[in-house]
C-alpha cells in the first residue's frame, strides 16, 4: 500500500470515528464520510467495500487505544487493587463531564445494531468487552483472588451499567456511584481471599 492510499485510508477512519461517535452509525452517510474526510465516495469504495465494512474497521480503530488507555488510568492509580479499579470510574466520570463525550461507542454501536447480531460490528465489539474483561480477571488472578473471573464479570456490569445510565440522566455521577460498588466488591474479595490464606496456613502449621 503507497502513502498516498494509507493516508485515505486514515483519512477515511479519522473522519468515521469523529462522525460515528458523535451522530450515530445510522445518522451518518458515507457520503459524509468522504465530504468530512475531503475525498470522493468512489475512494471511500475502494478502501471499504460498504458502510458495514466501514462501521467494523471503525470499531476495530477504537479497540486497543480504548483498552491501553483503561490499563494506564489502573497502573497508574494510587492504592491498593479496589483502588485501582475505582480509578477507572473516576477518569470515565471526567470523560463524561466533557461536552464531546458520547458515551461507549462500542455500546452504541450495539444498540443501533440490536437487531443484526451477526453484523461484523457486533463481533468487534463483543470481542473487545470480552478483551477488558479478561485483562481485569488476570489483573484480579495475579493478586491472588480466587475468584477473579467472576469479580471481573461483575465489574463489567457496573462499567456498562455506569455509561448506560450516564447518557439516560446526563450526570457523570453515576460513573463514580459505580465506581464505589465496584470498590466494595473487590474489597470483599480481597478480605476473603486474605482469609482463605490464612486460615490453610492455620491449617498448615497444626
Amino acid at each position: 500500500m503507497s502513502r498516498q492510499t494509507s493516508n485515505a485510508r486514515d483519512r477515511i477512519l479519522t473522519a468515521a470515528n469523529k462522525m460515528f461517535y458523535a451522530e450515530g452509525i445510522r445518522a451518518v452517510s458515507l457520503d459524509n464520510i468522504a465530504e468530512k474526510a475531503g475525498i470522493t465516495k468512489k475512494t471511500v469504495y475502494y478502501h471499504f467495500k460498504s458502510k458495514d465494512d466501514l462501521v467494523e474497521a471503525y470499531l476495530a480503530s477504537r479497540d486497543q487505544p480504548n483498552l491501553a488507555l483503561y490499563r494506564k488510568w489502573f497502573d497508574e492509580a494510587d492504592g491498593g487493587l479496589p483502588d485501582k479499579v475505582a480509578a477507572i470510574f473516576r477518569q470515565i466520570a471526567t470523560s463524561a463531564r466533557h461536552p464531546k463525550w458520547k458515551g461507549c461507542g462500542f455500546l452504541r454501536t450495539a444498540a443501533e445494531l440490536a437487531n443484526m447480531p451477526g453484523h461484523p460490528a457486533m463481533k468487534v465489539g463483543a470481542a473487545h468487552k470480552k478483551k477488558f474483561e479478561l485483562w481485569l480477571a488476570q489483573e484480579f488472578e495475579t493478586q491472588g483472588l480466587v475468584g477473579g473471573a467472576a469479580l471481573s464479570r461483575q465489574v463489567v456490569l457496573l462499567l456498562d451499567g455506569a455509561f448506560s445510565t450516564i447518557l439516560v440522566h446526563r450526570d457523570a455521577d453515576y460513573a463514580e456511584a459505580a465506581g464505589e460498588a465496584a470498590r466494595a466488591l473487590v474489597e470483599r474479595e480481597v478480605r476473603n481471599s486474605t482469609q482463605r490464606g490464612s486460615g490453610q496456613m492455620e491449617s498448615a502449621s497444626t
